[in-house]
This record gives C-alpha cells, sequence and structure tokens, in this order.
C-alpha cells in the first residue's frame, strides 16, 4: 500500500497559502527529521504493510456501515453512519497514533508526548505506548480534565502520566501549548504525536493520509452497498482529523457535496463558540497559518464549546484551503442542538455518540434542510459518547 497526495493539496507543506512552519528554531531540525522520514515511508511498503497489519488485527479495520432506519424515517431519507466508534478506543484517533507510533519507532524515539481535549486522542497514544512499551506523557486541559474523567483514567490504566495545564482556558489549546514547550525540551528523546491535522508541515499532510483510511473505506462500502455515491457527506469539525480523513475520499467527486460541521456554542452572536471558519479569520496558531479566532488586536480569542475535542480556536489548513475553494461547506450547531441530537440517536438507533459527532448529527437532522426521499446521506460517527455520558447527565434531565 502507499498513499498519494494530490500535490495542488500540499506544494511545500501548504495548502494554497496555509500551512507552512512557524515555529521556534530548536524544533526546525526536528520537523526536517520526521519529515523526511515520513516521506520515505509513504513509499515504502514494508511500513503500510505492517500498518495495515496493525489495523487490522489490532484495531480491528475496517469498520462497518450501518444504517440507521430510525433516523432516516425523521430525516426523510437514508442515512447511513460510518462507525469508527467501533475501533478500538472508541474513535478515528488510533488510525493516526498508530502510524505515528511506527515513525517514532523508526526514528529510535523512545518517549512519546501528546495534547488532548475530550481524552480520545490522549487514550488512543496512550494505547499504542502500552503497545509498543514507550514512554507516554498526556497534556490535558484542567477543564477537560474534570469533564473528561473516565478518560484520564483509561490513559492512567494504560501507563501514561496525564499532566493537567492550569494555564489560558484550561482547554485543548493550552495543552497543545504545554506539548510544545516539552518537545523544545526534550527534541532527542521525545516524538509528539499531534493528535489532529494541525501544527507545521508535516503533521496536516501526515494525520491527514493516515486518517485517509475512513474515506477510501467509506467510498468502496458505499458503492458496494447501494450502487451509487452519497449526496452528502457530514463530519464533525475541530482541528478536522476525522472530517479530513472522510472527506479525502470523495474531494475528487464534484457531485458529492461535502459538509464539515463546527461547535456554535451559545451562539456565534454570543461569542461563546469554536466555530473558526465561521467566524474567524486567517493567523498562526500553532505552529501552522490556518483559519483562527481572534480578538481585534489579533490575539488568539477563547473558544468554547460543551464538547471538549471541539473546544479549540484552530482548524486545520487543509480544512482552510477547502472553505476559500468551495469544495467543503462549513456549518455550525449550538451546545444546546448537540446536546439534543446526542439523545436522538441514544434513543432511535441505539448508539451512543461522541458529543463531538452529535454537532454533525445535529445539523443533518434539521428539518431545515429540505432532504429529498432519494438522497443517500453518509455521516461519519467519530466516536463513542461513553466519555460524555457523565457530562451530559450533569446538563440534562432525564425523561
Amino acid at each position: 500500500m502507499g498513499i498519494t497526495l494530490p500535490l495542488e493539496r500540499a506544494i511545500g507543506g501548504r495548502f494554497g497559502p496555509y500551512g507552512g512552519r512557524y515555529v521556534p528554531e530548536t524544533l526546525v531540525a526536528a520537523l526536517d527529521e520526521l519529515a523526511a522520514l515520513y516521506d520515505r515511508a509513504r513509499s515504502d511498503a514494508a511500513f503500510w504493510a505492517e500498518y495495515d497489519r496493525l489495523l487490522k488485527d489490532f484495531v480491528g479495520r475496517p469498520t462497518p456501515l450501518s444504517e440507521a432506519p430510525r433516523l432516516s424515517a425523521e430525516v426523510g431519507c437514508r442515512v447511513v453512519l460510518k462507525r469508527e466508534d467501533l475501533n478500538h478506543t472508541g474513535a478515528h484517533k488510533i488510525n493516526n497514533t498508530i502510524g505515528q507510533a511506527l515513525l517514532a519507532l523508526r526514528m529510535g524515539k523512545r518517549r512519546i508526548i501528546a495534547e488532548t481535549g475530550a481524552g480520545q486522542h490522549g487514550v488512543a497514544t496512550a494505547t499504542v505506548c502500552a503497545r509498543f512499551g514507550l514512554e507516554c506523557v498526556v497534556y490535558m486541559g484542567a477543564e477537560d480534565v474534570q469533564r473528561q474523567a473516565l478518560n484520564v483514567y483509561r490513559m492512567q490504566l494504560l501507563g501514561a502520566t496525564v499532566v493537567p495545564v492550569e494555564s489560558g482556558t484550561r482547554t485543548l489549546k493550552d495543552a497543545t501549548n504545554e506539548a510544545l514547550r516539552d518537545w523544545v525540551t526534550n527534541v532527542p528523546t521525545t516524538h509528539y504525536i499531534i493528535g489532529s491535522v494541525v501544527g507545521p508541515d508535516p503533521y496536516p499532510r501526515m494525520v491527514r493520509d493516515f486518517q485517509s483510511i475512513i474515506g477510501r473505506e467509506s467510498r468502496a462500502q458505499v458503492l458496494e452497498r447501494t450502487g451509487r455515491l452519497p449526496s452528502a457527506v457530514v463530519a464533525c469539525v475541530g482541528g478536522g482529523s476525522n472530517a479530513i480523513g472522510m472527506f479525502s475520499g470523495f474531494l475528487d467527486d464534484s457531485a458529492v457535496a461535502l459538509v464539515g460541521v463546527e461547535a456554535a456554542g451559545e451562539g456565534i452572536a454570543s461569542g461563546h463558540h469554536s466555530a473558526t471558519l465561521s467566524a474567524g479569520r486567517p493567523g498562526v496558531l500553532h505552529g501552522s497559518l490556518s483559519y483562527l479566532l481572534q480578538d481585534a488586536d489579533g490575539q488568539v480569542a477563547p473558544a468554547h464549546s460543551v464538547s471538549a475535542g471541539l473546544d479549540y480556536p484552530g482548524v486545520g489548513p487543509e480544512h482552510s484551503w477547502l472553505r476559500d475553494s468551495g469544495r467543503v461547506r462549513y456549518e455550525s450547531v449550538t451546545d444546546d442542538q448537540a446536546l439534543a441530537a446526542f439523545q436522538r440517536l441514544c434513543r432511535t438507533e441505539g448508539i451512543i455518540p461522541a458529543l463531538e459527532t452529535a454537532h454533525a448529527l445535529a445539523w443533518l437532522a434539521d428539518s431545515a434542510r429540505g432532504w429529498r426521499a432519494e438522497d443517500l446521506l453518509l455521516l461519519c460517527l467519530s466516536g463513542r459518547g461513553d466519555k460524555d455520558v457523565a457530562h451530559v447527565a450533569a446538563l440534562t434531565r432525564s425523561d
């Protein structure tokens, strides 16, 4: 197996004007080493054979497509779910951590650091570190430590050291800041497994390639099952790894609408949201030029979402390029809409989705969409919601 990324989408580590490297000099050599190694690995059949074997035997791929008949009846057309929640560890994140762990082993780096918001990337990183006998340190905003206590304990069970970050908004942005500080200090021994399609080159294209398994599988599966491509493909967007992985299988199919759904929080007009592509403007965050939530002085603005995994003021640079090109439509839904969609899928399909995914579900199920009976909708169910149950319970009342 090999991965081919179309050149127009990543020239010199950029997607159009977005991406690049905006990092301290101390990280340039590490990024050069990683980029050179990954570029060699992309054409190395042995690397991809090992990656594919682990996805099959350890992660449990391919993940299935699930029909959603009761949800379909409510929406008014056929809805099919790509079940990334059925991966080992319960989300799409492990597709990336497996690949990066194999690269770290090739570099001889036995200490791994990561950032996490909802905790799923932290769990996936801790899992592969346990599998390969690597030291693991995960940075997590103190606010997220509280609302994702289950995943914190899972990481600790797997042998990871979880470091709560008390600075700033105490969420994902601040956890990423601390992970970058660690990496600057410990470059010779440490590999930083970034969890989304963000950060300096080569991370956005590398993580996208590892997550592209979602789109490749989905395209083949939906064609086999239905004999046609979907009318629309929908995914939630925070940093954007599940969405870019899903969209990658359909970017060249012009008849397929691609929709990324961000977190509108308490409403975009309120200022308390994470709708970067809807309300942000280009700027630099965590080593990359992309859309960014900023105040009038160009300072990074606080983000807000009921979902820890979407509570981030930036987004991957490829998403910014896809927004400007018009190939992907980016929408947003509020906390309340996502909470309602979370409960709707539980009760109609017996599936507890991640709060991140619930944002995409809320957009898809909105009656204002005007779907036709003949439409076929494919949604990336990026993760399971076990991690969110206590948080949702504290915010809502059971019937």
